[in-house]
């Protein structure tokens, strides 16, 4: 009988530059669409560990349809 193996989860979280549409309004910020279908490039590490960067990139790069994101009224 073998045993069951318990694995830890992995995370990793990066960072990398996407286009952001800036909507201003007499002066204020009113609206922010990020287009978050650009590929992934230069990320950088900001938690977790730098070795799993690569593995973490594909899964979130799989070319996978993304919508933008909207913030804003």
């Amino acid at each position: 009988m073998s045993r069951p193996t318990t694995t830890t989860p992995r995370r990793v979280i990066f960072q990398y530059l996407v286009p952001v549409h800036v909507e201003v309004e007499d002066g204020l910020v009113c609206r922010v669409t990020v287009i978050d279908e650009t590929p992934v490039r230069d990320p950088a590490v900001v938690e977790g560990d730098a070795s799993d960067l690569a593995e973490a990139v594909a899964a979130a790069d799989d070319g996978q349809p993304w919508p933008s994101w909207r913030f804003g009224y």
